[in-house]
């Protein structure tokens, strides 16, 4: 039997709002992550299809499961709304999974809920494949993120610009807590609350902290060094998240909410691509920034906690602030020189980094390939590497200069190779791969392309035959420039 331990639902009734899924008329299975239900102990190893369906529909509720909605609040584009909320999110409850870990068990498009305003609380079945496969790209890629469990479709149609099937997604998280749920109560100037749900986020994230001389701002400095070290993963790997709210950044320091998020094709370090950001605040190279800007909107919230004194609290704020943007560009070279197959620092690293970064965007080359193929010329072909370049005469000139830098590491060549290809992936969730599959299931209700990337995508770092359709960028005509929010 399937154990759940829900301590967010033993926190003051304030903090939640007991809701049932809504019934759906006829939910078929699409996907079901047995590997990951093993890992989280549930017990569903005779379960069929059809229960299944139920199950992850909201249809039926296991026992121990005791549904509810989360308050929060956040800052949406930079303007504060102080009540939102799981509108269309049910959290089912929470398991400790067979290594110890806590984790929590969440529905999406599960019907209305006391957050849901004007919304139907229903999600549509693109959105739910997207999730999908983007938050288990994540994982494959070894980058902190919700995870997928299962998928289903329910029977029933959802009104957006026109009507389309429905789907309900399970997805799986260290804790569905935000930055926003600190603002929800700062808002109400609750500070009992703040303390009830710092307490909580230090037991459960960052145990640690409790030992510290002061352990909420040993807790503010965990968070920051965990979403510091996020939003390097991403970058490195061309990621953008599209909707960096503070109601979407989880105190765990995982990936969360994947709506209108996409992979870099060629580089643009301005590139956006969430069809509700018209100003670019949630572009690429704009990440780090926003990710310091929205800790910073979590230490406001913090302050009564930090120090009694205003000013003392404000100074030490400052400093958590101060420390990742010191800290981050440190760290982002450093992963950079792991692409570039570099261990050891010098001083010109940086510039031979932004040199190949510079010549990759004057030449709108692919960002994934183009570090997979300097994988290649690592090993001494240097063609698929230089082909991809208009101007040979420059990127020749960076070759030479990357061989010079790289006979002076310590590591052998071919542990460095290694290195590389275990660091730059072949495969990503490439945008346009995704529209494709996408449209086989919405409009034919073909679900083989979803599978079948599925495969591709769990093996990022190698090249397989059978997935090297996976491994090319669009065509012109194939291009995404637009990607869309859930809801």
């Amino acid at each position: 039997m399937t154990q759940f331990d829900n301590s967010y639902a033993r926190l003051p009734e304030r903090f939640t709002a007991a809701v049932m899924p809504t019934q759906v008329k006829a939910p078929q299975l699409i996907a079901f992550n047995k590997p990951l239900a093993e890992e989280l102990g549930l017990d569903l190893a005779d379960a069929d299809d059809a229960r299944l369906a139920q199950i992850f529909s909201g249809n039926t509720i296991l026992q121990g499961s005791e549904p509810l909605a989360m308050a929060y609040a956040g800052h949406q584009f930079g303007g504060f709304v102080p009540q939102l909320g799981d509108g269309r999110a049910i959290l089912l409850g929470e398991v400790v999974d067979t290594s110890g870990k806590r984790r929590d068990i969440q529905l999406k498009g599960s019907g209305r809920t006391p957050f849901s305003r004007r919304g139907d609380g229903r999600a549509a079945l693109g959105p739910v494949l997207r999730e999908y496969i983007v938050s288990e790209s994540m994982y494959a890629l070894g980058i902190p993120a919700t995870r997928a469990l299962a998928a289903v479709t329910t029977g029933e149609r959802v009104q957006r610009e026109t009507g389309l099937p429905g789907g309900v997604f399970t997805r799986v998280a260290a804790s569905h807590i935000r930055v926003g749920t600190f603002q929800f109560f700062a808002a109400r100037e609750d500070n009992e609350a703040i303390k009830a749900l710092a307490d909580h986020v230090i037991d459960r994230h960052y145990p640690d902290a409790r030992q510290a001389e002061n352990p909420y701002l040993a807790m503010l400095q965990g968070i920051a060094a965990h979403q510091l070290e996020l939003i390097a993963r991403w970058l490195m790997v061309g990621f953008i998240h599209g909707v960096m709210n503070t109601d979407n950044m989880a105190v765990s320091g995982e990936t969360i909410d994947f709506g209108p998020c996409a992979f870099l094709d060629e580089y643009q370090p301005m590139k956006v691509f969430s069809s509700i950001d018209a100003q670019g605040r949630y572009a690429y190279n704009n990440q780090p920034g926003i990710a310091q800007w929205n800790i910073a909107r979590l230490a406001e919230c913090l302050l009564p906690l930090l120090d009694e004194n205003v000013e003392n609290a404000a100074e030490m704020a400052n400093g958590v602030l101060a420390d990742f943007a010191k800290t981050f560009p440190q760290r982002w070279l450093s992963g950079f020189r792991q692409k570039l197959g570099l261990d050891t620092q010098e001083d010109d690293d940086e510039a031979l980094v932004q040199d190949l970064l510079e010549q990759i965007k004057l030449g709108e080359v692919d960002f994934t390939l183009a570090f997979r193929r300097l994988c290649d010329a690592a090993e001494g072909n240097v063609e698929p590497f230089r082909s991809m370049f208009i101007d040979l005469h420059s990127i020749d000139t960076w070759l030479a200069r990357w061989k010079e830098r790289a006979g002076r590491e310590v590591t052998l060549p071919k542990e460095r190779l290694v290195n590389m290809r275990a660091t730059n992936p072949a495969i990503i969730p490439r945008n346009h791969r995704i529209e494709e599959l996408i449209a086989a299931a919405v409009e034919d209700g073909d679900f083989e392309p979803f599978h079948d990337m599925l495969k591709a995508i769990a093996k990022p770092f190698e090249e397989l035959p059978e997935f090297s359709v996976y491994m090319q960028p669009p065509m012109g005509h194939e291009r995404v420039f637009r990607t869309f929010c859930g809801t």
